[in-house]
Protein backbone atom coordinates (compact mmCIF):
# COMPACT_ATOMS: atom_id res chain seq x y z
CA UNK A 1 0.00 0.00 0.00
CA UNK A 2 1.26 3.48 -0.95
CA UNK A 3 0.30 6.12 2.24
CA UNK A 4 0.39 9.71 1.26
CA UNK A 5 0.11 12.41 3.84
CA UNK A 6 1.41 16.41 4.88
CA UNK A 7 0.68 19.35 6.88
CA UNK A 8 -0.84 22.62 5.88
CA UNK A 9 2.65 23.11 3.94
CA UNK A 10 2.64 20.04 1.43
CA UNK A 11 -1.56 20.00 1.31
CA UNK A 12 -1.95 21.42 -2.22
CA UNK A 13 1.01 19.38 -3.54
CA UNK A 14 -0.49 16.36 -1.68
CA UNK A 15 -4.00 17.11 -3.26
CA UNK A 16 -2.31 17.42 -6.81
CA UNK A 17 -0.12 13.92 -6.28
CA UNK A 18 -3.22 12.17 -5.26
CA UNK A 19 -4.57 12.95 -9.00
CA UNK A 20 -1.26 12.03 -10.76
CA UNK A 21 -1.23 8.95 -8.63
CA UNK A 22 -4.75 8.31 -9.74
CA UNK A 23 -4.29 9.08 -13.59
CA UNK A 24 -1.53 6.96 -13.22
CA UNK A 25 -3.42 4.08 -11.87
CA UNK A 26 -1.50 3.50 -8.73
CA UNK A 27 -3.50 3.22 -5.50
CA UNK A 28 -2.68 5.51 -2.80
CA UNK A 29 -4.35 6.17 0.92
CA UNK A 30 -4.42 9.62 2.07
CA UNK A 31 -4.20 10.19 6.03
CA UNK A 32 -4.55 13.25 5.74
CA UNK A 33 -5.57 16.18 6.36
CA UNK A 34 -8.45 15.82 4.35
CA UNK A 35 -8.79 19.74 4.21
CA UNK A 36 -6.66 22.11 4.58
CA UNK A 37 -6.03 23.49 8.31
CA UNK A 38 -3.64 26.30 8.41
CA UNK A 39 -2.62 25.59 11.77
CA UNK A 40 -2.34 21.83 11.73
CA UNK A 41 0.98 20.46 12.44
CA UNK A 42 3.37 17.70 10.35
CA UNK A 43 4.32 15.52 13.60
CA UNK A 44 0.74 14.33 13.62
CA UNK A 45 0.47 13.38 10.33
CA UNK A 46 3.91 12.13 9.79
CA UNK A 47 3.05 10.09 13.00
CA UNK A 48 0.19 8.34 11.05
CA UNK A 49 1.95 7.53 7.99
CA UNK A 50 5.55 6.50 9.74
CA UNK A 51 3.05 4.05 12.30
CA UNK A 52 1.76 2.67 9.23
CA UNK A 53 4.76 2.10 6.97
CA UNK A 54 6.40 0.64 9.65
CA UNK A 55 3.92 -2.53 10.32
CA UNK A 56 4.83 -3.81 6.92
CA UNK A 57 7.91 -1.79 5.88
CA UNK A 58 8.87 -4.28 2.82
CA UNK A 59 5.60 -3.94 1.83
CA UNK A 60 4.17 -0.57 2.21
CA UNK A 61 5.45 2.92 1.44
CA UNK A 62 4.50 6.49 1.94
CA UNK A 63 4.82 10.21 0.49
CA UNK A 64 5.30 12.62 3.25
CA UNK A 65 5.06 16.44 2.71
CA UNK A 66 5.75 19.35 4.39
CA UNK A 67 7.39 22.80 3.35
CA UNK A 68 10.69 22.15 3.44
CA UNK A 69 10.67 17.84 3.74
CA UNK A 70 12.83 17.70 6.69
CA UNK A 71 10.49 17.92 9.66
CA UNK A 72 8.07 15.12 8.26
CA UNK A 73 10.92 13.01 7.45
CA UNK A 74 12.58 13.21 11.40
CA UNK A 75 9.13 12.72 12.36
CA UNK A 76 8.68 9.07 10.09
CA UNK A 77 12.66 8.03 11.14
CA UNK A 78 11.40 8.07 14.58
CA UNK A 79 9.28 4.50 13.90
CA UNK A 80 10.88 1.15 13.80
CA UNK A 81 11.86 -0.29 10.08
CA UNK A 82 11.20 3.51 8.57
CA UNK A 83 13.64 4.42 6.38
CA UNK A 84 12.37 8.34 5.33
CA UNK A 85 14.68 10.55 3.03
CA UNK A 86 13.77 14.01 1.63
CA UNK A 87 14.66 14.04 -2.26
CA UNK A 88 14.57 17.47 -4.07
CA UNK A 89 15.21 16.13 -7.67
CA UNK A 90 15.50 12.88 -9.87
CA UNK A 91 18.65 11.88 -8.86
CA UNK A 92 18.51 12.11 -5.31
CA UNK A 93 15.17 10.08 -5.55
CA UNK A 94 16.70 7.33 -7.12
CA UNK A 95 19.55 7.39 -4.51
CA UNK A 96 17.79 6.98 -1.84
CA UNK A 97 15.40 4.42 -2.85
CA UNK A 98 18.09 1.83 -4.24
CA UNK A 99 20.95 2.57 -1.94
CA UNK A 100 19.05 3.14 1.09
CA UNK A 101 16.06 1.09 0.80
CA UNK A 102 13.69 4.30 1.48
CA UNK A 103 10.36 3.17 2.06
CA UNK A 104 9.04 7.03 2.82
CA UNK A 105 9.50 9.83 0.25
CA UNK A 106 9.80 13.44 1.63
CA UNK A 107 9.29 16.46 -0.60
CA UNK A 108 9.61 19.98 0.07
CA UNK A 109 6.47 21.47 -0.60
CA UNK A 110 7.98 24.88 -0.93
CA UNK A 111 10.94 23.96 -3.14
CA UNK A 112 9.74 21.73 -5.86
CA UNK A 113 7.17 22.08 -8.37
CA UNK A 114 4.10 20.20 -8.79
CA UNK A 115 5.73 18.97 -12.01
CA UNK A 116 8.93 18.41 -10.38
CA UNK A 117 7.11 16.21 -7.47
CA UNK A 118 6.11 14.09 -10.46
CA UNK A 119 9.03 13.26 -11.66
CA UNK A 120 10.82 12.80 -8.27
CA UNK A 121 8.04 10.45 -6.96
CA UNK A 122 7.73 9.01 -10.48
CA UNK A 123 11.71 7.91 -10.10
CA UNK A 124 11.15 6.76 -6.05
CA UNK A 125 8.39 4.37 -7.33
CA UNK A 126 10.13 2.80 -10.45
CA UNK A 127 13.63 2.55 -8.63
CA UNK A 128 14.24 -1.15 -6.81
CA UNK A 129 16.11 -1.88 -3.76
CA UNK A 130 19.85 -2.53 -4.58
CA UNK A 131 20.81 -6.02 -4.07
CA UNK A 132 24.67 -5.00 -3.79
CA UNK A 133 26.32 -6.41 -0.80
CA UNK A 134 27.61 -3.54 0.38
CA UNK A 135 24.50 -1.71 0.34
CA UNK A 136 22.32 -4.56 2.50
CA UNK A 137 25.06 -3.91 4.68
CA UNK A 138 24.68 -1.19 5.76
CA UNK A 139 20.55 -1.62 5.99
CA UNK A 140 21.54 -4.30 8.09
CA UNK A 141 23.42 -1.83 10.33
CA UNK A 142 20.61 1.38 10.49
CA UNK A 143 18.31 -1.84 11.55
CA UNK A 144 20.25 -3.15 13.95
CA UNK A 145 20.23 0.47 15.62
CA UNK A 146 16.47 0.07 16.25
CA UNK A 147 16.59 -2.55 18.37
Amino acid sequence: MLYIASDHGGFKLKEHLKKYLAKNKIAVTDLGPKKYVPTDDYPDYAKILGQKVSKNPLRDSGVLICRNGQGVCIVANKFANVRAATAWNVMGAKMIREHDMSNVLCLPGDYVSPHMAENILEKWLDTPYSTDPRHIRRIKKITSLEK
